[in-house]
């Protein structure tokens, strides 16, 4: 956005690559997050950096209450998280990079827009060429 910051964080499937849940905020508390983690459900592993969001009492105590173990990488050591790490990249340069967003609800949308994208269309190749969602349930595009 032209003026301000708006903070994103994206729930990802790990074996497709598919965005499972994405949330908005403009303050780096860990609401967002709960809310993200809470529209798809608990993972068996939460993956993250070492950001304040993350390393919360508040969301650490969320995670273990519902049964889920918490990785965190090490600082600077975007290798640790490269799915997620490549999804930002992609995000930037795909999408964000080549707008100038002008308001929060805007940013969403576009955002959300990429998001559908990202899962329907976008091929990868670590998949095989498939899309996540076509590697998330397992099916290929019919040959047109």
């Amino acid at each position: 956005m032209a003026k301000g910051f708006l903070y994103l964080v994206a729930i990802i499937d790990w074996f497709s690559r598919k965005v499972l849940s994405w949330r908005l905020s403009n303050t780096m508390d860990t609401s967002f997050c709960l809310e993200a983690l809470q529209h798809y459900g608990p993972p068996d592993i939460f993956n993250s950096d070492q950001g304040s969001q993350f390393t919360s009492t508040e969301f650490t105590q969320a995670l273990l209450d519902r049964g889920i173990r918490i990785r965190m990488d090490g600082k600077g050591r975007w290798v640790d998280n490269v799915f997620i790490e490549r999804l930002w990249r992609s995000l930037k340069y795909e999408e964000v990079y080549l707008k100038a967003y002008t308001t929060p609800r805007e940013t969403e949308l576009e955002i959300g827009n990429y998001m559908v994208f990202y899962n329907e269309e976008r091929n990868h190749q670590g998949l095989n060429n498939l899309t996540p969602d076509e590697a998330y349930f397992g099916r290929q595009r019919d040959a047109a």
